[in-house]
């Protein structure tokens, strides 16, 4: 699976330079989420420019990323193109995932998210 990641302050970015998320890959997509989240990132933004395709196996992943950062961070896809979208919305995943359109957005939903539970630990 092509995939890259940066590492920032308060979150990381992995980009996905894979066309088709399939079950081909998604187990490996999986394992990277997981393995990041115990790597101690708390957030994790998503760059899905390059993805064309998703199919169930796929939405599954995005949902384990999901589950892995949403105890101490959040988990934000964007640049998700509009046939990925659909796929996402017709699940109805687009209830239960933050999505943005850009990177600024999704760094803006990280910022959101840090202070929203600052202030459930502070209550």
């Amino acid at each position: 699976m092509e995939f890259t990641v940066d590492k920032y302050e308060n979150y990381s970015i992995a980009k996905l330079n894979q066309e088709k998320v399939d079950s081909t890959v998604s187990p490996e997509l999986k394992s990277e989420f997981m393995n990041l989240a115990q790597d101690g990132v708390k957030s994790l933004i998503v760059d899905m420019a390059n993805v064309k395709y998703v199919d169930s196996s796929g939405l599954s992943a995005l949902l384990v990323g999901n589950r892995s950062f949403g105890e101490t961070g959040v988990f934000v896809l964007y640049n998700v193109t509009d046939h990925v979208m659909k796929l996402i919305s017709i699940s109805q995943l687009d209830k239960v995932m933050t999505i943005v359109a850009g990177q600024e957005e999704a760094a803006d939903a990280v910022l959101m998210a840090e202070i929203n539970k600052g202030q459930g630990a502070a209550e």
